[in-house]
């Protein structure tokens, strides 16, 4: 799906449906917070949550305490359902609407979270191009925290093909400037009591 295209289908996807309604939606995203609190990062540490939309993430890394926190995502309509539902604290947030695969910035963070944004990424180009980003911008020794569909994972998602990852397949990809940590598996139930099996990855930047 050309990148415009797939731009119109995320606006349309966070116009018409509630935070309630969509497959990804966690009220505690109990993983990514286990995940990014292993890495006792000091609460001054940049963090990026790549595809972050208006999940309820930041909510929460607020509440903890981060004081340096990005968003980014391909939908303006997501972020402003976000910084509507969070409201005087949306400004201390910095907000990106951008496409994950066509992503650039001077920043160097010390933490990329992704959950479930890399597996659109279907192209060689477009999965290159965040590798590239990726590594330009998370500093040395600094962490990432990736969780895509795995091989036991839906095919499609919102109406789009995915790419389906094993910890063979993900680890070969983010091997050079990448040394992982651990990864793993685990069933998220939907809205809709539907199970997707995740693989939850993280690295460190060498």
């Amino acid at each position: 799906m050309e990148t415009v295209d797939r731009k119109k289908h995320w606006e349309n996807i966070y116009q018409t449906k509630q935070l309630t309604e969509v497959s990804w939606f966690q009220p505690t995203p109990q993983t990514s917070l286990d995940l990014i609190g292993g890495f006792n990062l000091p609460l001054s540490a940049k963090i990026i949550d790549i595809g972050g939309g208006d999940s309820l993430l930041v909510d929460h890394l607020l509440d903890v305490g981060y004081q340096n926190i990005t968003v980014l995502d391909i939908s303006e309509a997501a972020i402003v359902r976000a910084k509507k539902r969070l409201g005087e604290r949306a400004d201390a947030i910095q907000w990106i609407v951008s496409d994950a695969s066509q992503f650039s910035t001077s920043e160097k963070y010390d933490l990329w979270h992704d959950r479930a944004a890399f597996h659109f990424l279907t192209t060689p180009d477009e999965i290159e191009s965040y590798l590239k980003t990726a590594r330009q911008s998370i500093k040395p020794a600094g962490a990432l925290i990736i969780g895509t569909f795995s091989e036991q994972g839906p095919k499609k998602c919102s109406g789009l093909d995915i790419k389906q990852y094993s910890e063979e397949s993900i680890t070969h990809l983010f091997a050079p400037g990448f040394e992982k940590i651990k990864c793993f598996t685990l069933d998220h139930k939907t809205p809709f009591d539907t199970v997707q099996n995740f693989i939850f990855c993280t690295f460190r930047r060498i």
